[in-house]
């Protein structure tokens, strides 16, 4: 029993690095992921290499092909709206839980992660920016406390990693999405969950609204 413990907690990392190399764009979308070359990349056997893709398979992260190994899932733009209507219910929890639960440090912490916005989409730093979105809607998950809420938003942005980058080049976007965060932000730190919470649903509908109209321009930028 304790050697399979330690087997397992060596698995963890290894799952969390090639989740995070699929969520960063280093692994893009139907890209093979071979367990030769992954065992090398990060020094783990093949054996902890097959259990970490099962369970990143189960994660909907990746998709085993019989007699072909494994491959990064690729998520059409229906499937992309509807993880965003689920990640607008439970932003929208997350947001109102925050406003709840809030406290004066984090208050401060929350303006000023929306002042840095303002000045990355001032000087065009998109990735700062975008950066900075998922900054925020991490602290939002934390300071609301909804643990569960957060492993499964977690889980449905690896999905949605491929539209996410598209989202995040779109032209004009950041201004856009900008008043929208900063509204969220403005919401939680006066303790108002019902607007906090309408906030963010209404952020993840312009979400939904500009996946389907970068999918309309064929946009596909190059991540990273």
């Amino acid at each position: 029993m304790a050697e399979d413990g330690a087997r397992n907690g060596a698995a963890v990392p290894l799952v969390e690095a090639i989740r995070e190399a699929i969520i960063g764009g280093e692994f893009v979308p139907n890209q093979r992921l071979v367990e030769a070359d992954l065992s090398t990349q990060f020094d783990a056997s093949r054996a902890s290499v097959r259990s970490a893709l099962l369970e990143l398979a189960n994660e909907g992260l990746v998709e085993r092909i019989q007699n072909r190994g494994a491959r990064v899932r690729a998520v059409s733009l229906d499937e992309a709206v509807e993880i965003s209507e689920v990640r607008m219910v439970l932003e929208g929890l997350c947001a109102a839980h925050a406003a709840a639960a809030v406290t004066g440090v984090e208050i401060r912490e929350l303006r000023a992660i929306g002042a840095s916005m303002r000045e990355a989409v001032a000087d065009g730093d998109l990735l700062g920016y975008s950066s900075l979105n998922q900054e925020l809607h991490r602290r939002v998950r934390e300071i609301g406390g909804q643990r569960t809420a957060s492993r499964l938003l977690e889980r449905l942005r690896g999905q949605n990693v491929r539209h996410q980058f598209r989202l995040a080049m779109h032209p004009g976007r950041p201004a856009v999405s900008l008043p929208e965060h900063l509204a969220i932000i403005e919401a939680i730190c006066t303790h108002d969950a019902d607007a906090a919470e309408a906030a963010a649903r209404k952020h993840l509908r312009s979400v939904i609204d500009t996946l389907r109209e970068v999918d309309r321009t064929g946009q596909e930028p190059r991540p990273r």
